[in-house]
């Protein structure tokens, strides 16, 4: 299948909806019917402000990037960009041509 990469860039202690912005996409993603996504945490990165930030043992979670990712059809990319543009969230992504399927276990084939 072809589609996109629909990446979304957020810092790990924003908030949407009374929920961390990550889990807010999942959810709304969810929702919407796409077939899943994940949330990865960033052990080290910089922004358009060119602070670095780097994730610590010592630190409280919050100041790193956490990078949300859906594999999905572009008519599903647009939904879900529409809805995060008319929730007013702040947020940066990336859409990248992508394509994907399944391969099915041998015990799985018809």
């Amino acid at each position: 299948m072809k589609g996109c990469s629909l990446r979304f860039y957020v810092q790990e202690s924003q908030i949407q909806g009374g929920q961390l912005l990550y889990e807010w996409l999942l959810e709304q993603a969810k929702q919407l019917g796409i077939g899943g996504g994940s949330a990865f945490r960033s052990i080290a990165g910089f922004g358009r402000h060119g602070k670095l930030r780097e994730q610590h043992f010592f630190e409280l979670a919050g100041s790193t990037t956490v990078l949300i990712e859906f594999l999905v059809s572009r008519n599903e990319a647009d939904t879900l960009l529409a809805l995060a543009h008319d929730s007013g969230v702040a947020l940066f992504y990336a859409c990248i041509d992508a394509e994907f399927g399944v391969i099915a276990s041998a015990s799985e084939r018809p």
